[in-house]
């Protein structure tokens, strides 16, 4: 990989990161500040989440939702996500209104206007978000089932994103400010731009509309430091009956966390197991044995400490969750004992650079990619090297990563049961 980048400093503590595509056809600005769900304080539950909406609602010189309409009506697109450890927000736009775009992001972080009209606004849009997409979808629970099961109560990574609307609704105008003053400064925030133009050229226009931001008067937040939770003992076990379509099992792991010498490798070995068509559950559960719909594997990705990492199964008709269990446990026993094959190990290894190039192809995503690499590794260049560690992975570093992350008697267990 050689994707080109070049980094500056603005004198208010600001990181630029530029990346010339002489291809790309529009611009993309993508901007992460480093606080997620993972830093509020206790009974402030929601706050990050809350702010992604909050940073539309109106800045100084930029009327209440005006932030989204004006790009859009230059043909742009713009939105913004929050994790547990990052808020960003982004837009691409036409090569012509990177100006605009960076100008717009320069005002709503020196200037957002956090009013009670537009707090109590937003507070009902979060409201209206958790209904939708939590308390009135099917399986709309399952990620707050999980994560419970796999972090002790009051850990930072042990509820939502979204929070708890109790927590919002006691929220004063001031709290909210203070969670702003704090968080939202240019030293706690990372700016990377994917354009055609020259890096000169947009280190000028980042200097020019960033620089005016106020540098802050204290020294920069630091994020939670989290310690590593030991593996899980037991089989911790949540068991729910729901009205959803078709019943399906997750079995987890806390896992290393991106940036760790076996993040690698514990990925690889849960790609082996379910990932793709032609992985093992697939191939045994689904095609040969039927006892499974579909199978999936997932890393949730969480940089701080310990992560979780899962293989998840919906069963056919009249198949207990038990014996779906009982067939994942022993495909997992057989690659502890005889790791992968060297077809399984290039199959998984060709998927994951085939998936990162595909995520590199689009300007926006390559944006995000580089702001991942600064805020997990520290430096931008790791996009370039991202693939160095899977492509050094070793059947005895599978076998290796299973034993020591993914022990059958270290799991846990949510058995969605359908009504």
């Amino acid at each position: 990989m050689s994707i080109p980048l070049a980094t500056r400093y603005l004198d208010n503590g600001l990181r630029v990161t530029v990346s010339h595509d002489p291809n790309s056809p529009g611009a993309a600005v993508n901007l992460w500040y480093h606080v997620g769900s993972a830093d509020e304080a206790p009974r402030a539950s929601g706050f990050a989440h809350l702010f992604e909406h909050l940073m539309f609602a109106g800045s100084a010189h930029v009327p209440d939702g005006q932030h989204m309409v004006i790009l859009e009506a230059l043909g742009g697109l713009t939105n913004a996500t929050t994790s547990a450890d990052r808020t960003n927000y982004f837009e691409t736009v036409p090569p012509g209104a990177l100006a605009l775009a960076l100008w717009l992001e320069a005002d709503r972080l020196a200037s957002l206007r956090v009013l009670r009209d537009s707090l109590d606004t937003q507070r009902a849009v979060v409201h209206e978000e958790k209904r939708q997409r939590y308390d009135n979808q099917p399986y709309g629970d399952q990620l707050e089932l999980m994560l419970a099961l796999a972090f002790p109560e009051g850990h930072p990574y042990a509820t939502p994103t979204i929070g708890s609307m109790p927590d919002l609704d006691a929220a004063t105008l001031a709290d909210v400010r203070r969670f702003h003053s704090t968080w939202y400064r240019p030293d706690n925030a990372s700016l990377v731009v994917v354009s055609p133009l020259p890096d000169d050229e947009v280190f000028r226009l980042a200097e020019k509309f960033f620089a005016e931001v106020s540098a802050a008067r204290c020294d920069a937040p630091v994020q939670n430091a989290l310690n590593v939770l030991p593996p899980l003992t037991g089989v911790p076990r949540t068991r729910v009956v729901r009205p959803v379509p078709r019943s399906i099992l997750h079995l987890l792991w806390r896992t290393p966390p991106p940036g760790h010498p076996d993040h690698a490798a514990v990925s690889v070995a849960l790609d082996v197991l379910g990932t793709g068509q032609s992985c093992r559950l697939h191939r045994d559960l689904v095609r040969e044995a039927g006892l499974a719909q579909s199978v999936g594997a997932t890393d949730f990705g969480l940089v701080r400490g310990t992560s979780i990492g899962g293989l998840s199964a919906h069963p056919v008709e009249d198949v207990a969750l038990a014996a779906l269990e009982d067939a994942i446990v022993t495909h997992i026993e057989r690659v502890s004992a005889d790791g992968p094959t060297p077809a399984e190990l290039a199959r998984v290894q060709a998927a994951t650079e085939r998936d990162w190039f595909a995520e590199l192809a689009s300007p926006e995503d390559r944006a995000d990619a580089i702001n991942e690499a600064i805020a997990v590794w520290g430096q931008a260049d790791h996009v370039n090297h991202h693939l160095d560690a899977w492509h050094a992975v070793t059947a005895d570093d599978v076998v290796r990563a299973v034993d020591t992350w993914l022990r059958p008697d270290s799991r846990a267990a949510l058995e969605y049961e359908a009504a």
